[in-house]
């Protein structure tokens, strides 16, 4: 499962948004299922973001959101996500360095 999360933050509020989204990163990375996660800004525009989180599936994400300290440092930093597009995303191929592409079944029902 592919976690997409997109962020507006103005410039100087950079280094506070980093701080944040690093603590995010430590707390949901020691969670069953995750997978890896990446902090981005954008090459054209400082003030565009994106939180990237992987976790093996939904149950995993949805169990790493549980502990505490996650709810405490985690949650509002997500509510802070722009809302106007879908984040969660299912993982259909994948490709890790010097290894085949790989197929994954659909986690959808329909």
């Amino acid at each position: 499962m592919l976690l997409v999360c997109r962020f507006t933050v103005d410039p100087p509020s950079s280094d506070r948004f980093v701080a944040r989204a690093h603590r995010a990163l430590d707390l949901l990375g020691d969670a069953d299922g995750f997978l890896g996660g990446e902090i981005g800004r954008a090459v054209d525009d400082p003030s565009y973001w994106v939180l990237t989180l992987r976790f093996r599936s939904v149950d995993a994400y949805r169990r790493a959101l549980t502990p505490f300290p996650v709810r405490e440092h985690v949650h509002p930093l997500l509510a802070e996500a722009d809302t106007t597009t879908p984040s969660a995303y299912e993982t259909l191929l994948s490709r890790a360095p010097n290894a085949p592409t790989e197929s994954h079944e659909s986690l959808r029902t329909d």
